[in-house]
């Protein structure tokens, strides 16, 4: 729908002579994109389009306003910088003033979450023709029914033509994500990067569902043949995406979600995938959406003349990415949604060669790690890094937590204790030594352990107990090798393993610290035990 008419947002309607799109459908949005030069078509109908200098997220220009709602409520610091009143009043009238010098703005009035009791409304507004269409790919659809009677809770300006002025707005830099929670009002602006509008969508979700006693998540979701739900913690390159993929369980979402009493559920209605070095026979479900008319793909490298897409090469982004809608991917929920889970999956790639492929966790044990969201970079993926270095995000996903951890680690384990559920820990990193001296842990085994604790044969295993780490490891389980079940005895030197464990102890309590206070008694115990 077009049509000529003032915005309403935060109850102040926004003068302006736009041109207003509201709610186009893809088509249009693609070809609204291709008129207004945004993008490319490549050979097989997927929508091209380049973010410019900004190919992630700007976590350091983010902010959130300081004020009677926010000042005891959001956990302050390096990861929720503060913004105050008066530099936000300033900066959306700037805003408001730019959106009303645009000739054409696109709208879209959509859903953040899939159950529609724990669901939030959101109107996007948009300069680029190709944003409107990413955010309507990537959050959840209303039906023309719903929209008839749509009311907007939250609005997301988007102006990467914005430029913020630091002394007069309080920002880093000219680019800026500031979130006001009280105005409802979030503005993105000098950035082309389409995910800040997803990920603010996940970080308001994340401050407003724990009120209700929701359980906000940064992780995927899969349903097996009879009914059980399984939820995949794991920052990036733990194979949160990868193993969560599996064409025997019905996917459910790759990334947001949310715990209720009834139900897990999806914040969004599409996926957003990493390309770079996408290989068809690893991948194919992912691979065949960059083949369909809908998906939006950035900064991916295309031949000018046959329009063929190179996912190998990076020259334009490391961080190349595909958007497209979940039913893109076959064997997914048709409402986005599935039963209350039955097994918890905390994915962990340890450079280290320490943890175990796979371990059961106690429900202290399970808040411990939750609120750890361990990993570890290995040599050469930063510049500086010649030896492992662990990498700790609470949560699995702490720039998009804007409560304190422990509000988050709570509201798990009572939700694990509530509803029986068992947690494991599975190591998807090293074994035999450390990252350049052993070998990553083989996919097959990783599987195989996966498939049993899922299927529930891995409880009836006979169990040892980490003497670093406390948890229950598997002595045996079939169709595993039994020596990586002990990593200490894959090592050559079983010494040279217990100096490197104690060293991984020693930065998990180091780190820890910071939530002792937080935490009871029964988590502290759960902690790792220095030698």
């Amino acid at each position: 729908m077009t049509q000529n008419a003032d915005i309403t947002v935060s109850n102040q309607a926004i003068n302006t002579n736009a041109q207003l799109h509201w709610n186009y459908e893809t088509a249009a949005l693609v070809e609204e994109s291709l008129q207004r030069e945004e993008g490319q078509l490549t050979r097989h109908g997927a929508l091209l389009v380049e973010t410019g200098a900004h190919t992630g997220r700007s976590a350091k220009d983010k902010f959130i306003v300081r004020d009677a709602e926010t000042e005891n409520t959001v956990w302050w610091g390096k990861t929720n910088a503060a913004m105050t009143p008066e530099h936000f009043a300033a900066l959306k009238e700037d805003f408001f003033a730019a959106l009303g010098e645009k000739d054409t703005l696109f709208v879209q009035q959509l859903y953040g979450g899939s159950q529609p009791e724990h669901r939030v409304n959101v109107q996007v507004i948009n300069e680029l023709a190709w944003h409107n269409l990413f955010i309507r790919t990537m959050l959840v659809r209303p039906t023309r029914d719903e929209l008839s009677g749509f009311t907007a809770d939250y609005t997301i300006i988007d102006l990467p033509s914005f430029r913020a002025d630091p002394e007069r707005h309080g920002t880093r830099s000219e680019t800026v994500i500031a979130v006001n929670l009280s105005e409802k009002l979030i503005l993105i602006g000098g950035t082309k990067y389409a995910g800040e509008m997803k990920k603010s969508v996940f970080g308001l979700l994340n401050y407003l569902l724990p009120k209700d006693g929701i359980m906000p998540m940064h992780c995927s979701a899969n349903i097996g043949a009879e009914g059980d739900t399984a939820i995949f913690f794991g920052l990036s390159g733990t194979g949160k995406t990868t193993l969560s993929a599996d064409a025997s369980r019905t996917l459910i979402g790759d990334d947001e979600h949310g715990w209720s009493d009834t139900a897990v559920f999806n914040f969004e209605g599409g996926c957003y995938a990493k390309m770079i070095r996408l290989d068809p026979e690893a991948e194919p479900e992912i691979y065949a959406t960059t083949r369909r008319f809908g998906t939006v793909l950035e900064n991916v490298v295309m031949d000018p003349e046959t329009r063929e897409l190179d996912f190998d090469d990076n020259s334009k982004a490391e961080n190349t990415r595909g958007a497209y809608p979940i039913d893109f991917i076959p064997n997914t929920s048709e409402k986005n949604m599935g039963p209350v889970p039955k097994n918890i999956i905390m994915l962990t790639a340890d450079a280290f060669g320490v943890l175990p492929p796979i371990a059961r966790l106690t429900p202290d044990q399970a808040m411990y790690h939750f609120l750890s969201g361990y990993t570890a970079k290995v040599a050469g993926t930063e510049i500086g890094v010649t030896e492992p270095e662990a990498t700790f995000s609470t949560c699995f996903g702490a720039p998009f937590m804007p409560r304190h951890p422990s509000v988050y680690g709570n509201l798990l384990k009572e939700r694990i204790a509530k509803g029986g559920v068992t947690c494991w820990l599975v190591n998807t990193g090293w074994t035999g030594g450390k990252y350049g001296e052993g070998h990553r842990m083989p996919i097959k085994a990783t599987r195989a352990l996966l498939n049993a604790a899922l299927d529930g044969s891995l409880n009836d295993a006979e169990f040892r107990t980490d003497p670093n780490f406390g948890f229950a490891v598997p002595v045996a389980v079939p169709g595993v090798d039994t020596a990586i079940l002990d990593p200490r005895t894959t090592w050559s030197d079983p010494e040279a393993y217990d100096a490197m464990a104690q060293q991984l102890v020693s930065l998990f309590v180091d780190n820890f610290a910071q939530f002792e206070s937080d935490v009871d008694e029964g988590v502290r115990q759960a902690a790792p035990k220095a030698a």
